[in-house]
């Protein structure tokens, strides 16, 4: 059980109610009630089979029967289970009914609860009871929102590990280790008689230098981590009618962007997310780059050169059918050309040959003919891979919140270890060690207040 949990009484009569599955109409739906009072409302609008009436409710049984109304109209057949105080998801006393997926059936019974007592569950509020009784901590608490918001591969095993654990555990284990030291240091502040060792110092600055170093690790996951939870950013650049729209169009697999012989077509970016890999990659089809252009065209390029700075990877595209597209290429690269970029040499198809003594890597390609466009998706998830941390681990920060709590960490445990080095006061120390601890609780919600969760629940749907 969380130390937060040693405060925290269940004593809001307050019993709530929300559907748990997505809307719209399907074969089951399924609604939650939580609360202590849960059960009586379960008792009063639902009635098993006839040969199940006089029996109690048994915790985890499954039961059939009819749901009904507040004035005793039948609504619906459904299945309906209990789940005692302590034993349930939330922590306190939970009902869960399963009844056929029609929204009116759904809205009746939902209105059904309402009008006995119960209100309307705010978004997250059954997770958010789930962490107030101690059967997760916070950091598991925003998995739960991670994997059902999860749309690609390496976002769901992201997620998928976080829930299982391996995150929170590690999280603590830095935690424990941590109150060793203290402990090590508080010592000499109870005994100053009992000076620390010069070999008992130099292990326990060897183990702080291990913990800031793993601290270090797990913040600079959140690199790949924001990958994973917002994308990574492809800006499809070049000249115009080098080909973009068409690469866009390939890579999406629809015709989404306006493709013309005329130059200049693409007057403002377009923006699509597609999965490449079990990655979630945003592609950016820009307006093509020139010195000759109307207002409005102008616009569009000083977009595009904002987007080019801020993105990932850009394919810079040329035109291998131009015959002098090598001197176009070179000073475009002086002038446009970041480190991370691929270049893009298409319309292979209408070139005689491409050209290998260049001293320039490039892939060739056509996209009206789809050759090598293979390789180029390839070197793309190449680059992607590269940027990525160990997803098995499940040791990967994937939240701006943890990585903000993990960098106020990393920042007190370097002025602790400053301090220990320099010989200064132990009550420094372990003062500077005991802030760089409730950054890290902040995390798994040891150390939390009511805006910390209002601002993780709030987003959170309703039935979460």
């Amino acid at each position: 059980m969380n130390e937060h949990t040693k405060n925290y009484n269940n004593s809001d009569d307050d019993t709530i109610v929300a559907v748990i599955t997505p809307p719209g109409e399907g074969g089951i739906a399924a609604l939650r009630i939580a609360g202590k009072h849960s059960l009586s409302f379960l008792k009063r609008h639902f009635q098993p089979i006839k040969k199940d009436r006089k029996k109690k409710p048994e915790p985890f049984l499954l039961r059939f029967g009819k749901f009904v109304d507040i004035d005793n109209t039948f609504i619906d057949e459904v299945m309906a289970v209990y789940m005692p105080h302590g034993k349930s998801y939330t922590g306190v006393e939970q009902i869960e009914i399963f009844c056929h997926g029609g929204r009116q059936v759904v809205m009746r019974i939902q209105e059904a609860i309402i009008a006995s007592g119960a209100r309307m569950a705010e978004p997250g509020e059954f997770s958010k009871l789930a962490f107030l009784s101690g059967n997760i901590d916070l950091a598991k608490a925003e998995s739960i929102a991670e994997i059902i918001a999860a749309n690609t591969t390496s976002s769901y095993n992201s997620a998928r590990e976080h829930l299982a654990g391996a995150y929170s555990e590690h999280v603590s284990m830095l935690r424990e280790s941590l109150i060793d030291i203290i402990a090590e240091v508080e010592a000499s502040i109870d005994y100053p008689e009992d000076e620390i060792d010069p070999k008992e110092k130099l292990k326990l600055l060897s183990d702080l230098e291990e913990i800031i170093a793993q601290v270090k690790e797990l913040r600079d996951s959140y690199k790949g981590g924001k990958i994973i939870r917002e994308g990574y950013t492809i800006a499809i650049a070049g000249r115009p009618n080098a080909g973009k729209s068409s690469l866009f169009n390939l890579l999406l697999k629809q015709n989404r962007a306006l493709v013309t012989p005329t130059a200049g077509t693409t007057r403002d970016y377009l923006s699509e997310s597609i999965e490449l890999g079990g990655y979630k990659v945003n592609i950016i089809d820009t307006a093509g780059l020139r010195k000759t252009a109307g207002m409005i065209e102008k616009e569009g390029q000083k977009s595009a050169q904002s987007i080019i700075n801020k993105a990932d990877l850009v394919l810079w595209m040329f035109d291998l059918s131009q015959k002098n597209w090598k001197s176009y290429l070179y000073k475009d690269i002086d002038k446009y050309g970041k480190s991370n970029n691929i270049l893009v040499g298409n319309k292979l198809d209408k070139s005689e040959q491409v050209d290998i003594n260049i001293d320039i890597d490039y892939i060739a390609i056509s996209c009206k003919t789809k050759k090598s466009v293979s390789d180029l998706k390839k070197e793309i998830l190449k680059r992607i891979e590269i940027t990525m941390p160990d997803l098995t681990s499940g040791l990967i920060v994937t939240s701006a919140r943890h990585k903000q709590k993990l960098n106020g960490a990393l920042n007190k445990l370097k002025e602790a270890l400053k301090l220990m080095q320099t010989n200064e006061t132990p009550e420094l120390t372990a003062f500077e060690l005991r802030l760089a601890i409730n950054e890290i609780d902040e995390i798994t919600g040891k150390v939390y207040n009511e805006d910390i969760l209002g601002k993780i629940f709030s987003k959170f749907c309703i039935g979460k």
